[in-house]
């Protein structure tokens, strides 16, 4: 699945479709299901970056903008593994 997330990744930066970034979201859920515990900081931290660092690569000539909205998808498809992590965190701090 991760790498099916990849792969619309990079089609969304040639194809414009409204639904891309909730399949994108649906998908980083589904995958934050098998990120290990162990894995839980890493996961935020890339999710953070790769939104925040993405528009760093406009100023790329011809391909940075390219460039910013695979790496902008990408930190879309990381966000919903990151809220699937942090859910399970609390869920595991909190359950009764």
């Amino acid at each position: 699945m991760g790498l099916a997330g990849l792969a619309i990744c990079v089609i969304s930066a040639f194809v414009q479709w409204e639904y891309t970034s909730l399949i994108l979201l649906l998908l980083g859920l589904v995958i934050g299901v098998s990120i290990a515990v162990e894995d839980s900081v890493r996961v935020i931290v890339t999710a953070l970056a790769l939104a925040s660092l993405s528009g760093v690569f406009m100023s790329v000539p011809s391909v940075g903008e390219y460039l910013a909205k695979i790496f902008a998808a990408a930190g879309t498809l990381a966000a919903g593994g990151a809220l699937t992590v942090m859910t399970r965190n609390m869920w595991n701090r909190f359950k009764p």
